[in-house]
């Protein structure tokens, strides 16, 4: 059939009086809820048959990886716990795999992001077999967003609260994923961005050995900064894995499906970037005794702090890092949070600055950053 051909009856599928109803047309199967589950979708072409129709193939460039297999999609969209009536992100959608069987959910509204235009066709013909306004296409690069005022203000619920009927989903390319989820957990920790919202669950995909760094716990080899971020800020697991050989074209690696739903407190109360920086020069040498790795937070002159550091948090300094807990962890940021408050500027210190400074000429050049500002 041609391109043309299957466009034309998709649009005519579309207009059918069968399909077009507004919500309260349609017999909810809760009492009191109406449903948005179409009764069934238009037949429009499979995802596979438009990905040829279109010759759209996947972008190395982009890290692209389709997934084509309707059971797999149904699985991820299941562990996302999607229910009729909520209000859905899903990004990176491509040809619209996981988009169709989130509608099946019947969504509220689903917004799907996605930077790829060649896919935009696709996406309109889905969007085209919604109820009005169920679905938005939002064509950019999701490193631009934090979305903020992307859902209604009547969803948002306290952060001690259960979680709002908001849920965020996508299969990542592999290029963007840690960046992504780095940028999310700081909005996490601050509340804001799609965080102002509440304590949004995350459904997303992973390359296998990212997502086991995410879960690795005290004397695991994998443990590292991607750990102790996530799990200070998250209830994280891995809830499937996916083989490569799913995907088309298929990845070297296998793929992992991590849920993330924010924990009330964080584990180690303290701002976002005072422990990223710490848990940064913590893992900076892997294999190396601790009170090494964490000399890199001061200047020469003042290393007498970093002795200090393991006195006042009570943690040997001949261990490694991947034996440490983050309640330990937690302790020594706080010790090291201290030094920064009673020292101007030594958090801005970066020991891979090309000139080393002594104490007196740090303490100057703060002074003159100071006056400056």
């Amino acid at each position: 059939m041609s391109k043309e051909k299957i466009i034309a009856n998709g649009i005519k599928n579309v207009l059918h009086p069968a399909f077009v109803r507004t919500p309260t047309q349609v017999s909810p199967s809760v009492p009191g809820k109406v449903s948005l589950i179409p009764s069934r979708l238009p037949p429009l072409p499979t995802v596979r048959d438009l990905v040829r129709i279109y010759r759209v193939r996947a972008r190395r460039s982009l890290s692209q990886n389709f997934l084509l297999n309707k059971n797999i999609n149904e699985k991820i969209v299941t562990s996302a716990g999607i229910q009729n009536g909520d209000h859905v992100l899903e990004i990176g959608p491509g040809p619209g795999n996981i988009t169709r069987q989130i509608l099946e959910r019947g969504p509220q509204q689903l917004f799907v992001l996605e930077k790829d235009r060649r896919f935009l066709p696709m996406l309109e013909m889905l969007a085209d077999a919604t109820y009005p306004e169920q679905m938005k296409i939002i064509v950019g690069d999701v490193m631009d967003y934090t979305f903020d005022n992307l859902f209604p203000e009547h969803l948002r619920k306290e952060w001690h609260e259960e979680s709002p009927a908001i849920r965020i989903i996508g299969n990542l390319p592999f290029n963007v994923s840690t960046p992504l989820i780095i940028r999310w957990l700081r909005l996490m920790s601050d509340h804001s961005g799609f965080y102002r919202m509440g304590r949004i669950p995350l459904t997303l995909t992973f390359q296998r050995e990212v997502a086991e760094r995410m879960i690795a716990p005290v004397m695991d080899h994998q443990r590292s900064r991607l750990s102790i971020m996530c799990q200070h800020l998250c209830n994280v697991k891995i809830r499937f894995t996916i083989k490569g050989k799913s995907f088309v074209p298929a990845p070297n690696v296998d793929v992992a499906v991590v849920k993330f739903i924010p924990l009330i407190e964080p584990k180690i109360s303290l701002p976002f970037n005072v422990v990223e920086k710490f848990v940064r020069h913590l893992f900076i040498y892997r294999n190396k005794q601790i009170h090494k790795c964490l000399k890199t937070l001061f200047p020469k002159d003042m290393h007498d702090l970093n002795e200090e550091l393991f006195i006042k948090s009570a943690i040997e300094r001949d261990l490694r890092p991947t034996m440490l807990s983050i309640d330990e962890i937690g302790a020594m940021c706080h010790v090291y949070n201290e030094f920064c408050t009673e020292n101007p500027g030594l958090f801005e210190f970066n020991h891979q600055a090309k000139k080393t400074l002594s104490v007196n000429q740090f303490l100057n050049q703060q002074a003159t950053w100071i006056n400056e500002d």
